[in-house]
Parts: C-alpha cells; structure tokens; sequence
C-alpha cells in the first residue's frame, strides 16, 4: 500500500501520518517487489524469446529498476547512502542536520530524472507516481537509539525471556546500524527468497475511497492499471505464448501421442517435438521451435495435448485391463474345467467338443424375461439357466426351463390359459421347485449321452436331457454342498436306472431307462421305447480318464488379438445374455452339444433371439461350423456369398442379333414385418424397427433368417418379425 504524508495531489494515494522515515521504507518495498514482478515476468520472458529466437516485436514497458537504484546504490551514492553518511558525520547533533541532508541530495542527485528537491522536502517518482517526503525529522528517525551497550546489558540478564527479546549478535568495532540500513537487508533478502521460487501475483485493484459497495472510481481505478504494468503484462501474455518446455521434456511427455516417438525415440528431440505436435494436427501459428525448447501459444492447444494423452493411456488402461481380465477368466474357466472333470473322471465318457467348453451359466438370458425372475424370486440370484427336455411317463418330450438358485432347483414350462383375458395364450408355470437339500442323487450314464436323472427323496424322479450336463452337475454340486454345509451330491453312473412316476390319477409306477453304446453309432443318441422301458443307444464317445486342455496359449495377449483379427472366418451369432459370473459363451460345441430350440413366449415383451446352435439344412442333416469368439457359428457349413451370387434366373438362349437383349428382372423377394425392434450385435447382422418391411432371402431351421433391409443383407432373429 502506498503512503504520503504532506500533499493530497495525487488522489490514488492513501494518506498516512506516519513520519517521512518510514514512508519511504514502506514505498522502497513496494518498487522492490514491483521489480521482481518486472524481472520475473515482462522482461524474462522478452528476453527469452530472443534468446530461444522466437519470432517477437518487442513491447515497450516502464522499468522501475532506475528508482530502486536511486535509492539504495552505493556507487554512485543512493538517497539512503548520503543519508547514512550525514547521520555518521552529525554523530550526536541533530540541529541544521536535516536541512544538510537536503543539501547533500540537491548536489548529488538533482540531476536524476525521478527525484526533485523542494524548499523543505523532496520529491521520488515512484513507478506508482509522485510521493513527497518531509525532510523534518528525516536524519534523527533514522538514527537507531538502541545502542549496542543496552543490547549488551539485556543480552546479560538473568531472565530468559528479557534475553530473548535480543537475539543479535553485536559486532563491535563498526558503525550502529541504522533505520535505512536495516531495511534495506532485510528488503534484499525478500527478494533473494523469492528469486529462489516461481511467485504468483495477486494484483488488487482499490476501487474507491469511501469502502462502500457500489462505488466506482473510473479515474482512480484507470491510474492503478497503469501504474500496475497490466497493459504491458497483458500485451505480452497476448502476444506471447502460454506454455514452453525443454524439447527432452516435452518429448518424454507427451512421445506417446504418436508410433515414430513411441516407445523409444533416438532421433533429434527437435524433430520429435515437431513431429508430436503435427499429429494432434496443431496449426503452424499455434506453437514454435526455439534452440532449446518448444513454445506452445493457447491454452487450448495444451488442453489438446493432455486430452490426447489422457485418451492414449486410458486406451493403454484399458487393453492391460482386458488382458487382465482374459487372464483370470481363463484361470476361472480352467478351474471349473477341473471341478467338473474331476465329477465325471474315470465314471462317463466325454463329448470331444464339450470337454474344452468354458462354462456360461445363463443359456436362457433371464435378464430379458422378467416372468421367469418373478416366478424363481426377484431377489434370488441364478447360478445355471438353460433349456431342457423332459421325458413323462410315455417318453413324450417337453421343453423345459431349468433354473438353479443358491436354494433351489426350478423347472419352468408352458401352458395355454384356459380362461380369462389371456385365453389361449401361453404362459410361464413354475413346473417343480425342488429344495436343494432334497435332492438324493443323480443318475447318469456311463457313456456319452446328455441325460440326467433328478432323484429326489420322498418324491418321484424328472428324466431330464441338456447338453449342458457338465456345467449342470458342477454347478448344482457346488450349491449342494454350500446348502447342506459341505455334503456332497450323490451321482450315481449305470447303464440302467428306475424312476418313479409322480401319483396322479391315473397312478404313479416305476419306468426303467436303459442305457448301451454302439460302436458304429453317432454322438447323437438314438432313442427307442417299449412299454415302460426306454433304450437309450449312443455311439462312443472320448474315454472317461480324458482330461480338459489346460495348455496357456503360446504368444501372449498381443499375438492371440492380432491373430484373432487377421483371421477370416464364418460369421458369428450374438451370444445370449449372461450371467454376471460368466466370462463368455460356449468355445466348441458339437451338432448336439448346442441344438436348442428358439424360445416361446407367452407375454408381449420382445422374445429372446433365438439359441446358438446347428441347424438343418434343406437335406436335414445338421450342419455347425467351427466356433467364432467361443460361439459355434449356426452357417459355417453354408457359403452365404456364393448363394447370393448364384443367378435367380434360368440361362437365356442367346439373342437374336437384330434384336436387345431384354434386360434380366429383380427376383421378387417375399416380406416379412417387425414386431420388435432389433439392435444387431454384430457385422452380420440386420437392424430395424418396429413396424418395418425387411425382404427376406433365406430361412434356416436355427432360428436366425437372412434378410434384406435397403442394401444391406443381414441376419436376424426369425420370433422378432411376422410373414
């Protein structure tokens, strides 16, 4: 805050009845300070530019460094040297001393372009503008009346706390220091304490005199910005560039922006930094090459810079997070793997596509049918999902859901409404709810087949055929046993099995399943009955000490996602929704591994998409593919791009020379309309909306029809639309 004492000139000023001595220390801080703010920021960084050799037009500044040397020099003398000097010669006078003084600085410093002598007083020009100085009292107030035997006196008291109000240390032999002496120490120490750091300047602006809101000094505020240097320092700022850095520093930075400086760089730094900055594509203007660092002018240009950072190494995050990830699914995978090879090893011969199959939980998706959560309990949380078949007393087939939870085991099917609004229409039933804890044993097979047999106590016995009998039998022993307090669940391999018939009207009974391998016999079981006995015939399958491939892929993470990109196959079908816990859907699966049926729906939300699978093709035989992403491609065995290039019409005998050649008309292709919308989740797949016309090219038994939509040929699921 600047002081004055004798005129009220200039209004910028604040008034302060202090005494001439320490006005003058006061304002000497004040150009101090505004001569670090100088030296820090208009004129380093000019100066920088012309040693970086940056284009630059020089902007000219007022420096106040001649006001501080008007003061404080000692060659030539300053004010505060003769001051010193006059208080040494009148050593104990004080008459006729301040009025020599004032001679003193007429002859020495008359001549300076900021300093002007009056009859009793003297005038400086500060960088903040003109301050008069009394010269009344001027040599004794900066005389320092603590002399240094009354420093020693205290200094020898017996009271610590009178010794510690004197902690100097007193140098005998020189001359008492005084008033001017002292701040002039203490000043140029602030300022070697704040050239050791990067200061940030707050500047304040005084709007008035009277400290009310509201009220705006134009004339006053106008002389602060002036005096202040923020036009120069804001011309500079403008013209000048925000951000600057050493080539190496900017290159270890931000080198990862682009492939020629990343991971390692050998060439010119220079270079490097030209090249960083070409590839956010930065406009020419917006930054330069200096001889040691790179100057960069917005902000803006900067923000760029970091977002594309931020963006590499959230990109970088993100690959180690899914390679991470792969990394313990497949440990998962390979676990699970183990846990149920261990139930089936040395007892049941192994399907050779399911042996390697990683485990998906939920093959219904009951995250898109809400009737079937209501019916298992909102709040229960499915462990295993899937669609089976189940065999009544006659050996009829029944689709079936199968659902198991931490409690219990849940059959779900589908009746038609007998009365009522929904007459007619299918419905979700909850068939069986079977208690966990209730389950006495499993009965299975000792050869390859799919069936299960649920053995329950004080119950009758469900006949049950999935392919996913592994992942079935892994999963419920799991819960068993976490349900009964580490029980293990029975499971029980022969080749004949008697189940008990559910009491209803017509009785209940026993039916016997017998099971025999064929050597000339397929994977596909083959299904015989008379009377009450069901043979159940089945080709062999892979020993029964066959282990699951444990084997880490060879080629790292990097290797497996290049090859998996450059790799051409058959295209795939979108997986079903799935379970939390599941790291993905089936790897391998063969013709009967994976053949269910598409859903039905007894409510009016969208169905599910239909199961992924083999299908038959128009000769009947069941035709999969190899598997894409861990799901087996349902056309694998059909080439879709040689059948849309076969000709729709028969050959035409050659024209007649006279006569053109009749130009060959479009196929007209039948339509089938939306009932759901459709988002595709994959490249070869058909969106559209409710409501919309889609051509349709091809129909296949697994569900998924190939269509047309525009120019874009897709698939799609075939319970989405309606002929």
């Amino acid at each position: 805050m600047w002081s004055k004492r004798i005129t009220q000139r200039d209004a910028w000023v604040e008034i302060d009845l202090l005494e001439s001595v320490r006005l003058s220390c006061i304002n000497y801080v004040n150009e101090k300070l505004q001569q670090i703010f100088i030296e820090l920021t208009l004129k380093a960084e000019q100066e920088e530019y012309v040693k970086e050799g940056i284009k630059w037009t020089e902007i000219e500044y007022f420096n106040n460094k001649i006001v501080c040397e008007l003061i404080e020099e000692k060659r030539p003398p300053g004010i505060m040297s003769l001051l010193d000097d006059t208080c040494a010669q009148n050593h104990g006078t004080s008459e006729g001393v301040d009025t020599q003084l004032l001679s003193t600085l007429s002859k020495s410093v008359a001549h300076h372009p900021h300093f002007a002598t009056g009859a009793d007083s003297f005038v400086i020009r500060h960088y903040a503008g003109n301050v008069t100085y009394s010269i009344d009292g001027f040599c004794d107030r900066n005389r320092d009346v603590l002399y240094s035997d009354l420093i020693q006196l205290m200094q020898q008291s017996n009271n610590q706390f009178a010794r510690n109000l004197f902690p100097d240390q007193i140098q005998q032999g020189k001359r008492p220091t005084t008033v001017s002496i002292k701040i002039r120490t203490q000043a140029n120490e602030l300022v070697s304490s704040l050239m050791k750091c990067t200061p940030h300047y707050v500047r304040c602006i005084k709007p008035n005199e009277t400290k009310k809101a509201g009220d705006w000094e134009e004339e006053r505020v106008h002389h602060q910005v002036v005096y202040l240097g923020l036009k120069e320092n804001i011309r500079v700022r403008r013209a000048g560039y925000a951000y600057r850095r050493p080539f190496e520093k900017f290159l270890w930075r931000y080198a990862i922006l682009t492939e020629q400086t990343w991971p390692t760089y050998r060439g010119d730094p220079k270079q490097g930094c030209e090249i960083i900055c070409r590839s956010v594509k930065l406009d020419p203007d917006q930054f330069q090459m200096g001889r040691s660092k790179v100057f960069i002018k917005n902000p803006e240009s900067l923000f760029l810079l970091e977002e594309v950072r931020e963006r590499k190494y959230d990109g970088f995050a993100r690959k180690i997070q899914k390679a991470w990830r792969r990394h313990n699914a497949r440990r998962h995978h390979v676990k699970m793997k183990e846990q149920a090879s261990d139930l089936l090893y040395g007892k049941k011969e192994r399907r050779r596509f399911s042996l390697n199959r990683n485990f998906v939980g939920d093959y219904i998706g009951i995250e898109h049918h809400p009737a079937l959560q209501v019916l298992v309990g909102k709040r229960e949380r499915i462990d295993f999902a899937t669609t089976c078949n189940k065999y009544d007393r006659r050996f009829k087939i029944s689709k079936l859901d199968m659902i198991i939870t931490a409690k219990h085991l849940n059959l779900i099917g589908r009746e038609k409404v007998a009365k009522g609004p929904q007459k007619g229409q299918l419905v979700e039933v909850l068939k069986r709810q079977i208690p966990l804890d209730r389950i006495q044993s499993i009965g299975l097979s000792p050869y390859q087949d799919d069936f299960v047999i649920l053995y329950v106590r004080e119950d009758y016995t469900s006949l049950l055929e999935t392919p996913f009998k592994t992942e079935f039998l892994t999963t419920l022993s799991k819960k068993y046993k976490e349900k009964t307090n580490g029980g293990t669940l029975a499971l029980e391999f022969k080749t004949a099995h008697t189940i008990t018939l559910k009491k209803t009207r017509f009785g209940g009974g026993h039916r016997i399943v017998n099971f025999s391998c064929n050597p000339n016999g397929s994977a596909k079981a083959l299904l015989t009955h008379n009377g009450k006995t069901l043979t159940v015939m089945v080709g062999p399958g892979e020993p029964n000490t066959t282990r699951p491939r444990t084997t880490r892929p060879e080629g790292g993470y990097q290797r497996q996602t290049q090859g998996r990109r450059s790799t051409k196959k058959a295209p795939s079908r979108p997986a079903q929704p799935q379970m939390g816990m599941a790291a993905g859907p089936p790897s391998s699966l063969g013709v009967n591994e994976y053949e269910v049926e598409p859903r039905r729906s007894g409510y009016s939300t969208a169905p599910a998409a239909p199961a992924h699978g083999g299908h038959k093709n128009a000769n009947g035989s069941g035709v999969t593919g190899p598997s894409i992403g861990g799901i087996a491609t349902p056309l694998a065995g059909l080439n879709i791009g040689q059948q849309q290039l076969q000709p729709t019409n028969a050959v035409r005998p050659a024209p007649r020379p006279n006569k053109p050649r009749p130009p060959v008309k479009p196929k007209l292709l039948p339509t089938v309309t939306a009932l759901y919308a459709y988002d595709a989740q994959d490249t070869d797949e058909l969106s559209f909306e409710i409501g919309q016309e889609i051509e349709l090219v091809q129909k296949h038994d697994s569900g998924w029809w190939q269509g047309k939509v525009g120019t874009q040929v897709g698939l799609f699921p075939s319970n989405y639309v309606k002929e």
